[in-house]
């Protein structure tokens, strides 16, 4: 976009902080709003209410890395008002204006379509989710630590998904002595397990794996651990779900059966946000720049 943006951020949690804090020293105007708890000093931050924003001078919006809620609702952590993003506010930005969220839904899709505007997915970037990942496999040891009367070091350890996080999570389990397979379906993917020391499970079968598994850990966003599969596990066994809601767990089964099961949201923002921010802030800052 160039310089001289005025970037208008709706919401957000603690990583935000971060990104506000690094894009204004490196000379980004900053418009804020679901921030009025919070006490800026830097001369580019201008902390508003949303109604107070003037949309015909936005060049950018930041959304928090969840979007919206399916009519528009903006969380906002250091506000205790409700906010929410409609189409007459994307309409009265200029063309250019670009919408930068983490993952859409039909709502934020339909208002950005119908005002014209571009929609930036920042998680469906390579760049983003791999480091991002980074927090989010930390994070997910440290449940399993916490949630365990057992070390990690020898377990089994099944990872569902192997994608940009379940590669990490996987190298991280495996690092600290896990017993780690990985649940798949692409062959490429298959030989990229076993390269790695680890035991490839194709998914189509993880009913046939699943009841020696101490841990299991999922990343893919839709039913993976139904009660078909669920109905294997010990009920010693841990599960953490870290895919976006509603998750890949079907949690109501699995407190029938006395599994533990943890619906894990938002990690990095939660156990390190500085550097959860550091990670949006310099990919963020590359996108409105380029």
């Amino acid at each position: 976009m160039g310089e001289n943006l005025n970037l208008l951020i709706i919401g957000g949690d603690q990583r935000y902080l971060e990104v506000i804090d690094q894009l204004a020293a490196k000379g980004i105007d900053i418009d804020l709003a679901g921030f009025d708890q919070m006490t800026f000093s830097h001369p580019a931050i201008n902390n508003k209410k949303l109604d107070q924003v003037d949309f015909e001078l936005i060049d950018a919006i930041l959304l928090p890395l969840h979007g919206t809620s399916a009519d528009g609702e903006v969380d906002a952590v250091y506000s205790d008002e409700p906010m929410n993003l409609s189409f007459e506010m994307l309409r009265q930005t200029p063309k250019h204006c670009v919408v930068y969220t983490g993952i859409s839904n039909g709502y934020l899709d339909e208002a950005v379509n119908q005002a014209g505007r571009s929609l930036v997915r920042l998680t469906d970037r390579d760049d983003l989710s791999i480091l991002n990942s980074i927090p989010t496999a930390e994070a997910t040891l440290k449940i399993a630590i916490e949630e365990t009367d057992y070390t990690i070091h020898g377990s089994q350890v099944m990872v569902l998904g192997f994608g940009r996080t379940g590669v990490t999570l996987a190298r991280l389990f495996s690092a600290v002595g896990a017993k780690v397979s990985v649940a798949a379906r692409k062959d490429s993917d298959f030989a990229r397990i076993s390269e790695m020391g680890m035991c490839p499970v194709h998914l189509d079968h993880l009913a046939d794996y699943i009841s020696e598994t101490d841990i299991c850990i999922n990343t893919v966003p839709h039913m993976i651990l139904d009660t078909a599969v669920l109905s294997k596990m010990e009920s010693s066994s841990l599960i953490i779900d870290i895919a976006s809601k509603p998750g890949g767990t079907d949690f109501a089964f699995a407190r029938e059966k006395g599994l533990k099961a943890v619906h894990a949201l938002g990690l990095p923002g939660k156990t390190a946000p500085k550097t959860a921010g550091e990670i949006v802030s310099g990919v963020l800052y590359k996108l409105l720049t380029s």
